[in-house]
């Protein structure tokens, strides 16, 4: 699983990695203001950060090839993780869903890392079966394969994340080379269960989409968030308040401000050249994402990638997209900047994955691959032996 010699270290794609560096340090600081300075708030955040970084260097030297045989196994653990969070899952009183699992002190959400399973396993399905991709049985069966997933998460119920696992499956089948008159007919046929389910929505999801269409709807009541999140963006102007001094972040006018609305705290107290620095480097990310897709020559990386890519573009472009009411309040979270060390793991375990596909060889000397085995073979004898002679 880990071999180096199928890496080429000086392919390591650095303004991909700076980056995320540079973001998740960012991010850091930005949550620290939004817990108003409390240090113990953040722990596991900066934990989760550290280790991602460890993940990223692990992940690095993981020949891709070998992964990839474990695809399917990892497919169906995930649908598994799914299954159990619908009976088992917990939180729809704190977070509106029952998509955590929690084991004492520890909250998990399972729909986040069956991320990485579910586009891991489409990468590897869709690179054998790309070619007859348009057959309608292979796109029925697809259909299944990639709906699962997403058919567990609703059951949840978890629309936000739903709509992310929709967004890059779909943008993955599009890649794959499905044809115009399919996309067509699948776009017409979630146009329709979409209308279905948003005319048969309840409660506060209700009031999400009414709010978002009629922003002065209720003020003071269910789009409270919304139009404090805009109060607060409104008033960091260029340069913003100051850091740790924005009014709407501070005095806790701001619900969910360490998740959902995180980005409105860096824009009152950091102001537009905060947003757009921020902004800058996730472009830069998901440019690097798409060069790393484009230049490889193994579809199963190219897929992978394009996935991950269309992952935190999906994360990005709501995240920002509802806090300045562009669109419905959906709970997507910001990456590398709300707080969720699940999450945050995953973000983290998605940029490895995309950085060591950077540097996986396209073709492999069969010759050197032996001796290489040879040697390790060798290596492992004579330590079994060394122990062996301990007895």
């Amino acid at each position: 699983m880990f071999n180096l010699k199928k890496k080429e270290f000086e392919k390591f794609d650095w303004p991909l990695f700076l980056s995320v560096a540079f973001l998740s340090i960012y991010g850091l600081i930005v949550l620290y203001s939004a817990f108003s300075g409390n240090i113990l708030k953040i722990r596991s955040q900066i934990f989760a950060s550290i280790l991602g970084f460890i993940f990223i260097i692990l992940i690095c030297t993981m020949d891709m090839d070998v992964i990839k045989k474990a695809a399917y196994p990892i497919y169906g653990i995930s649908l598994a993780l799914l299954i159990l969070t619908i009976f088992l899952g917990q939180g729809e009183q704190q977070w509106g869903s029952n998509s955590w699992l929690i084991l004492g002190p520890i909250q998990i959400q399972p729909s986040e890392i069956t991320k990485v399973g579910i586009i891991f396993a489409l990468s590897a399905y869709l690179e054998k079966y790309k070619d007859d991709i348009n057959d309608p049985k292979r796109l029925l069966f697809t259909i299944v394969f990639a709906g699962l997933p997403i058919l567990f998460i609703l059951l949840q119920p978890d629309f936000g994340t739903a709509m992310v696992y929709i967004f890059f499956i779909a943008v993955m089948l599009f890649l794959a080379g499905l044809s115009w008159k399919w996309i067509i007919s699948l776009l017409l046929l979630a146009g329709v269960f979409g209308l279905i389910l948003l005319l048969n929505l309840e409660g506060y999801r209700a009031d999400r989409i009414h709010d978002f269409l009629d922003p002065s709807r209720d003020t003071s009541g269910s789009g409270w968030q919304q139009q404090q999140g805009l109060i607060a963006i409104g008033s960091g102007m260029f340069t913003g308040r100051g850091y740790m001094k924005g009014t709407q972040a501070q005095y806790g006018y701001i619900p969910e401000k360490e998740t959902d609305y995180i980005f409105s705290v860096l824009a009152e107290e950091l102001g537009f050249i905060g947003a757009v620095l921020m902004l800058v480097a996730f472009v830069i990310i998901i440019y690097r994402l798409l060069i790393i897709s484009k230049n490889s020559k193994n579809s199963f990386i190219s897929f992978m990638v394009s996935g991950i890519c269309a992952m935190f573009f999906i994360h990005i472009f709501e995240n920002v997209a509802m806090t300045i009411g562009l669109m419905p309040v959906t709970g997507i979270p910001l990456p590398f900047f709300s707080s969720g060390g699940t999450f945050l793991l995953i973000c983290f375990v998605n940029i490895g994955l995309a950085l060591s596909a950077s540097m996986q060889k396209s073709s492999y000397d069969i010759e050197d691959t032996s001796e290489y085995e040879t040697i390790k073979f060798n290596n492992i004898k004579k330590i079994a032996l060394q122990i062996a002679k301990l007895f």
